[in-house]
């Protein structure tokens, strides 16, 4: 299909320049693409180096686990994208990160305060942090799913990272980007004094 060369090549350069600005270590993280019409999920693949992968690697599937093109297996994650897939019908693209600071908090199982005012627009408010389920499962799209609500477009999954989902791809991204800001500036914050939350 003509349009699925060219998500391909945008998912690779999104993973490239995430994994330059820290989003991403190693090869933790994941991000993918829902094309709904066609039922088709393209996803990144597990245990490839960002600074490697081609848009060649990236994997074809349907959302029951069915891989219907790609030289690697598909991320250890596609259950978790393909549940928020099915129970979020709006969301288009799916970007789990393990960016440092915000990847603290769900280590520490605490939500971000809504305490930044560009956090409304972008992320709906405080970025709360999903109950715990094991990586790899579908509970844990689940849980991710109880947190996506209200107009929250991102959350923290306890002890793990971080999800943000969006319309499209560049949505996605930068609700990613804004949830790590939005960490790095608390965590700051707190060493200073008591951050105001905002109503």
């Amino acid at each position: 299909m003509q349009k699925i060369e060219p998500l391909m090549q945008e998912l690779v350069a999104i993973c490239q320049s995430s994994f330059k600005n820290k989003l991403f270590a190693g090869t933790s993280g994941n991000l993918s693409v829902c094309l709904r019409e066609e039922g088709i999920m393209l996803i990144t693949p597990t245990g490839i180096r960002y600074e490697t992968m081609e848009p060649e690697d990236i994997v074809q599937m349907r959302l029951n686990g069915t891989v219907l093109e790609g030289r690697h297996d598909p991320s250890s994650e596609w259950a978790m994208h393909a549940e928020i897939y099915q129970q979020c019908p709006d969301t288009g693209a799916v970007f789990h990160t393990h960016s440092p600071f915000a990847t603290a908090f769900a280590a520490a199982r605490q939500k971000i305060p809504y305490i930044l005012i560009e956090m409304k627009p972008f992320l709906g408010g405080e970025v709360t942090c999903a109950r715990f389920a094991q990586a790899g499962t579908r509970e844990l799209g689940l849980s991710a799913v109880e947190e996506l609500k209200d107009g929250r477009t991102s959350c923290l999954l306890a002890s793990h990272g971080v999800v943000a989902i969006g319309k499209n791809l560049a949505q996605a991204r930068i609700r990613a980007e804004y949830v790590e800001d939005a960490a790095t500036i608390y965590y700051r914050a707190l060493q200073i004094g008591q951050p105001v939350i905002l109503s």
